[in-house]
């Protein structure tokens, strides 16, 4: 136990995103620890709502969350969130996500990653509150091949339009620490995988489709490596952002496992665990997308006392025993 998480049941939280896949994780850490949480979430249809549904229905069996449904867009509901609960702390997770589906839709990230963001932005501020977190990305880092990416690397040149909106916030919350005094912690998340993930990351698609005796979408015909990291970490990462005294006003950390994997030996560890040999559709690498990813988490492990220790080995058996509980399939089959 560190020094700071006795107290973490002396604050309230307000948790964005709280019926996704990390701020799922992140409220039920909160709320375990015994702290009031307000959860907001607007329910989207980018996945299955019902698999939201299911996330808060899990939270709402702690006494101390409050489910709120709204957009973050829609700032009267907003205004109306923060005079009746008034949280000392925020974790920012609520966003439009994906780096491919920003090229099929592309003003949702302008209103959820955008207008969204300057929203709590200008609530928080005005409140204040103690702390803004908010999930940024690694996919800030753009095309850049120097690796491991290092928070003091310039990110100027993103290549998709959703991480040219992670960007942004980071530049927003700069002003805002600036010219306000609104200390903001922004995370880079790397590639987070786990129970209750979304059903459109690799891991999640992988399984389904092999399960489903389907071939699976390899990019880059294979040649691909990212720093999958566990939702757990990712969970210990994030209450040390909210939690750890002395912060600077402004801070950016990389949160990943700091170990780069071939996309090839996470099929594998499916495959093994699943049963299955996976059938492989072998593609280009997709626009926006990148070949590698790979977090130095030096910072992190500084000022946070971010220490990963959930290697893929352990992660994807947890999530795969996960995955088949949730879809009611046997534990040892593979169908």
């Amino acid at each position: 136990m560190t020094s700071w998480t006795s107290r973490i049941k002396e604050y309230s939280f307000l948790v964005t995103g709280s019926a996704g896949f990390i701020g799922y994780h992140v409220a039920r850490a909160l709320l375990a620890a015994g702290a009031p949480v307000v959860g907001l979430d607007n329910y989207s249809d980018y996945y299955s709502p019902a698999l939201k549904r299911d996330r808060d229905r899990e939270l709402r069996k702690f006494p101390g969350f409050t489910s709120i449904t709204a957009d973050l867009t829609d700032l009267v509901a907003l205004e109306g969130l923060f005079q009746a609960h008034a949280p000392q702390k925020i974790c920012h997770l609520a966003a439009q996500a994906g780096v491919r589906y920003s090229l099929i839709n592309p003003f949702s990230y302008q209103k959820a990653n955008l207008e969204g963001f300057l929203n709590l932005l200008e609530l928080a501020k005005r409140l204040p509150v103690e702390r803004f977190v908010y999930a940024s990305s690694s996919s800030v880092y753009g095309g850049l091949t120097e690796l491991p990416f290092s928070e003091e690397q310039r990110v100027d040149t993103p290549i998709s339009l959703y991480a040219a909106t992670k960007r942004a916030d980071e530049l927003m919350a700069h002003a805002y620490t600036h010219l306000f005094g609104l200390p903001t912690v922004g995370l880079r998340y790397f590639t987070v995988y786990g129970p209750w993930g979304r059903p459109d990351m690799a891991m999640w698609l992988f399984a389904a489709a092999m399960l489903a005796g389907k071939p699976i979408k390899v990019f880059n015909y294979g040649q691909m490596q990212r720093d999958f990291t566990y939702i757990d970490d990712i969970v210990q990462g994030t209450l040390a952002a909210l939690m750890v005294p002395g912060l600077a006003p402004y801070e950016i950390f990389n949160l990943g496992n700091h170990q780069s994997e071939e996309l090839t030996r996470v099929i594998a560890l499916l495959e093994q665990e699943l049963g299955v040999e996976a059938q492989k559709e072998l593609l280009p690498i997709q626009p926006g997308d990148v070949p590698a990813t790979f977090a130095d988490i030096r910072r992190a492990q500084e000022k946070l006392g971010f220490h990963p220790t959930t290697p893929i080995a352990v992660g994807i058996p947890r999530f795969i025993k996960w995955y088949k509980e949730y879809h009611g399939l046997p534990a040892s089959a593979a169908n």
